[in-house]
């Protein structure tokens, strides 16, 4: 395995991103239409934010009626900015596959938004680390 594999190798430049003035319900959406687990929040370029579909689910949750299925009304009466996990850890394109392997093995998230002067150019994700893996196999 090479050690000093920068990260902007597996990460996704793929992009989906919301900001502060979407609804609850559009980044449901976005989650579900487009198949991915984690969503930058951005100011511009900036990451402010990240949003997960654990994070959607838990206050879907909170609004069960009867234990027989989810329901969204919560999304209604909460904003991005209350749900979103603030002072995200992001990493640098250039930062090694190690250090980011280092970060999500000791902390309790499964995805890192990518910057480049500051900028959000990707996102990294436990499933990009263990694809890396069994390739190098």
């Amino acid at each position: 395995m090479k050690k000093r594999t920068p990260v902007s190798k597996i990460m996704s430049t793929d992009l989906l991103s919301v900001n502060l003035s979407q609804s609850l319900r559009e980044v449901d959406s976005v989650i579900k239409d487009q198949h991915v687990r984690h969503v930058p929040v951005v100011s511009g370029d900036n990451v402010i934010g990240m949003l997960s579909k654990t994070d959607l689910q838990k206050i879907s949750f909170v609004n069960t009626v009867d234990g027989s299925g989810l329901t969204t009304a919560m999304y209604d009466s909460l904003s991005i900015e209350q749900v979103m996990t603030k002072d995200v850890k992001t990493v640098d394109k250039d930062d090694t596959i190690l250090d980011v392997a280092t970060i999500l093995s000791t902390n309790e998230f499964h995805a890192l938004p990518v910057t480049d002067s500051g900028k959000l150019v990707g996102i990294v994700t436990t499933t990009d680390l263990v694809k890396y893996l069994i390739d190098q196999y």
